[in-house]
Formats: structure tokens, C-alpha cells, sequence
């Protein structure tokens, strides 16, 4: 059975880049493109693994992982932090939140599927 990466971006065409690499090695990727949406998804498919971006529309990454780590159903899901944003304390912002590790925008596929495969084989 094919471990499951939960994607949750407000950015379609990245979503679908990293749907279609991520599926292309063996993983299932499941889209969410809010924080509402991803917890939902989460708490009812029990991904192996959560990629989640920390700027969007309404709840921001940073909450979206509290949430998720505060959850006993998914507190112990590993979260992959994506951001485009170059702020001081993000590392330590992130790992606040419940964030595994920090990975910057724009990043190569090849390398964002290297960090995964640390966190799920």
C-alpha cells in the first residue's frame, strides 16, 4: 500500500507539481488548499506524512500544525513546513508549532522528495 503525503498549499500549480512527482515515486498525494481543509483531511485519512505551507487565506501554517499536533489523531504525524518566506525565527517558529523541519520556496522536487523519504521509510 502506497504511504499517503497530505499537500496543503493554497497554490494549485504547486500542489499539482509536487501531486504528480510524489505519485510518480509510489507515494498517494492527497491535495487540501486551506488549513480548514487540510485538519479535515488529516484527522480522516491519517496521512504518513504532511506537507503544509505556512502563508495562506484564513488559518496560517503555523496554526494548521498546533492544531494537528494538539489532535491525539494526528499529533504524530510528521509535518514538512513550506514557505516562501524568509522571516529571522522561522526555523524556530516552526519547530514551535510542532513543524519537523523547514524547507524553503523554490525548492527542487528531487530534494523536497529526499527530506520525505528521511521521515517515512
Amino acid at each position: 500500500m502506497a504511504k499517503k503525503i497530505l499537500v496543503i498549499d493554497d497554490e494549485p500549480e504547486l500542489v499539482r507539481a509536487i501531486t504528480v512527482r510524489f505519485e510518480a515515486s509510489g507515494y498517494k498525494a492527497i491535495p487540501a488548499f486551506d488549513g480548514q481543509e487540510g485538519i479535515a483531511k488529516a484527522k480522516k485519512l491519517k496521512p504518513d506524512l504532511i506537507l503544509l505551507d505556512i502563508i495562506m487565506p484564513g488559518m496560517d501554517g503555523y496554526e494548521v500544525c498546533r492544531r494537528l499536533k494538539a489532535d491525539p489523531d494526528t499529533k504524530n504525524i510528521p509535518v514538512l513546513i513550506l514557505t516562501a518566506s524568509g522571516q529571522r525565527d522561522l526555523e524556530e517558529k516552526c519547530t514551535s508549532a510542532g513543524g519537523n523541519i523547514v524547507i524553503t520556496k523554490p525548492f527542487d522536487t528531487e530534494d523536497l522528495l529526499a527530506s520525505v523519504n528521511k521521515f517515512i521509510k
